[in-house]
């Protein structure tokens, strides 16, 4: 009975672009395994992740619920006891779910003792069976470059440091071969659980750091793509335009370091020059393209040992990252670049023969995981999800009133520093924004600054905001009813029915 059980494959990726990957037709990363991977199950074209960075958007992915009931805003929020996230999901069905790689997750520390040195630390979730972490100071990986004969410094970071002797530049390739990054580190444990558990069900976590930054790709796929061929950014033709547009976009502006994306660059990152900003993207997509040939490592060992057949693979990414449009870096603000993620399924039943290879046009988000995941495995959705199941578009039967909206969160306060409330004239608890981006128009909402309303038909790139404008100011009052009822409508209810 045991054997007979599924398995589930969850990969996050993290700070992946939904234009990035080769299937796409963006970026052009050179990603040959996960085109394949698209072609064999179900993409989402418009799937979202629900907030930035990653502790927020992971959150949402664990619990299923929106930012604004999850309430984890930023990487040192701490995730509430009260909340049943997946894994504690799985146990329950008889799962030991086994975790490679980063989470981020903060323990509530209303559980721990006052000298408990858990307490306001980034750490894996106790419900994972952690089988190899990438976490916190990274000190297992650390360990283990130095036994392959690397002097690793005092952290992480300073791996791929620029110190002015050393002969490297920001754009010089990675000091680390490719054959010992910790992306390769990463789907070494992985493989070596998956060759364990050949004839046992399992649920793995595989969760990779990159491309997060810094953008330094080892030297195989630093060059993959050549500078002529990426894309220029999308932005106003200058920053001071950019700026105009709204108060957090000039803090922003004025505050993003260029070593955002790459160590040793000095200024802001507004002011790279066009071929830095080339060269930046392309060490970004270098990492994109050795992410897909590990990735392509474990497919293939699933395929060899027979696994594959009888394992649901679902991969997405936490959220995305700006790369200079908009004059910026990270994962910042509200630009779609920040959130927007790919999502992929593959549902290896024959019920899901009929839309291999297709792209799904709804608006699709990452609280739809959890309830997709448990929904594979037989399970409905858990009273505090948010989201809905994935599944009835992977088998080409489409759910019926499905949302025409996606929605995400984003809590500014430590930008600038710390500083923002204070340069922004607000209060700290003020400083938050929700956008809702639909077919027409993209809405943010902001607790004390200026709405914003962007025409798409007209405006695709999110440069022009006519929420006062005489023509649309119809438009701006419709949504911002709509994302009032959105909100009461998702509003957290666990306990309401009882």
């Amino acid at each position: 009975m045991q054997a007979c059980k599924p398995n589930v494959l969850l990969i996050i990726v993290d700070q992946l672009r939904a234009d990035a990957p080769g299937f796409a037709r963006g970026l052009g990363a050179v990603t040959p395994n996960l085109d394949r991977l698209a072609a064999r199950g179900v993409r989402f074209g418009r799937h979202f992740a629900q907030g930035a960075p990653c502790g927020p958007g992971r959150a949402s992915i664990a619990t299923g619920q929106y930012v604004m009931n999850h309430r984890v805003i930023s990487n040192d929020t701490p995730t509430a006891a009260t909340l049943k996230t997946l894994p504690r999901f799985l146990r329950e069905l008889g799962y030991d779910p086994a975790l490679v790689g980063y989470t981020t997750t903060v323990p509530d520390p209303r559980t721990l003792h006052g000298a408990d040195p858990r307490r306001g630390a980034s750490l894996i979730p106790a419900d994972w069976n952690i089988v190899r972490d990438f976490e916190g100071d990274r000190l297992h990986y650390l360990a283990w470059l130095a036994g392959q004969g690397y002097e690793v410094g005092h952290s992480y970071e300073a791996l791929f440091a620029v110190p002015g002797t050393s002969g490297r530049t920001p754009f010089s390739p990675s000091p680390i071969a490719a054959e010992h990054s910790d992306t390769a580190w990463c789907v070494d444990g992985a493989l070596d659980y998956l060759r364990i558990r050949r004839d046992r069900p399992w649920f793995l976590h595989l969760g990779l750091f990159r491309p997060h930054p810094p953008f330094v790709a080892a030297a195989r796929y630093q060059g993959q793509v050549d500078l002529a061929d990426i894309p220029a950014p999308s932005r106003a033709a200058s920053k001071e335009a950019e700026a105009a547009v709204h108060p957090l976009v000039r803090l922003l502006l004025d505050t993003m370091k260029a070593t955002s994306g790459l160590p040793g660059i000095p200024g802001l990152a507004c002011d790279l020059v066009d071929t830095d900003l080339a060269a930046m993207r392309a060490a970004y997509l270098g990492l994109v393209s050795e992410v897909d040939m590990q990735l392509g490592r474990v497919i293939e060992l699933l395929e060899e040992t027979g696994q594959l057949d009888r394992t649901l693979v679902v991969l997405t990414s936490d959220h995305g990252e700006q790369l200079g449009d908009h004059y910026l870096l990270s994962k910042r603000g509200y630009f779609p670049q920040s959130y927007h993620v790919p999502c992929i399924i593959v549902d290896p039943r024959p019920a899901a023969d009929a839309t291999r290879g297709q792209e799904v046009r709804s608006f699709t988000e990452n609280i739809d995981l959890l309830p997709t995941l448990l929904d594979w495995l037989g399970e409905p959705a858990p009273r505090q999800c948010n989201g809905r199941s994935l599944l009835p578009f992977v088998h080409g039967v489409p759910p019926r009133q499905w949302r025409t909206e996606a929605h995400w969160e984003y809590d500014f306060g430590d930008v600038a520093g710390g500083r923002a409330a204070e340069r922004l004239g607000i209060a700290r608890h003020q400083c938050n924004l929700v956008v809702q981006c639909s077919e027409a128009f993209a809405y943010v909402h902001f607790a004390a600054l200026p709405p914003l309303l962007f025409d798409l038909e007209r405006d695709p790139h999110w440069l022009v905001n006519v929420a006062d404008a005489p023509g649309h100011r119809d438009a701006a009052l419709d949504q911002a009813r709509r994302l009032l009822s959105w909100r009461m409508s998702h509003a957290d209810f666990t306990l309401a029915p009882h």
